[in-house]
């Protein structure tokens, strides 16, 4: 139960940095719905995403795009995108702590 916490606690703090390195308030990760509106603002998506995640099924497609564009506005490519889908606690604290720096040019359609 201890390791468990401490795992929670690290996905906590790579996501905390990597709100910050976009430019967001990093406490803002862990509050429920606020998150899901500073993620559409990272991923540099109309704020009307928000609700396409919110819609079940529909999401899941939606978190997909996002965590694509995410992975882009870091400057990563689609091959680390599918390591964010499948290997989170990998490829997010990899995303957090490493060199990457946050672009914030919108993403071409």
């Amino acid at each position: 139960m201890l390791f468990m916490l401490a795992v929670v606690v690290f996905i906590f703090a790579a996501q905390w940095k990597i709100y910050t390195k976009a430019g967001q308030p990093g406490w803002g990760s862990l509050v429920p719905i606020y998150n899901l509106y500073l993620l559409v603002k990272i991923a540099k998506r109309p704020d009307w995403w928000i609700v396409l995640v919110l819609i079940p099924v529909v999401n899941l497609v939606a978190l997909i795009i996002l965590t694509f564009d995410i992975a882009k506005h870091f400057g990563r490519g689609s091959g680390f995108a599918l390591g964010m889908l499948f290997l989170s606690f990998i490829f997010y604290p990899i995303l957090a702590f490493g060199d990457a720096k946050y672009d914030a040019t919108p993403v071409a359609a």
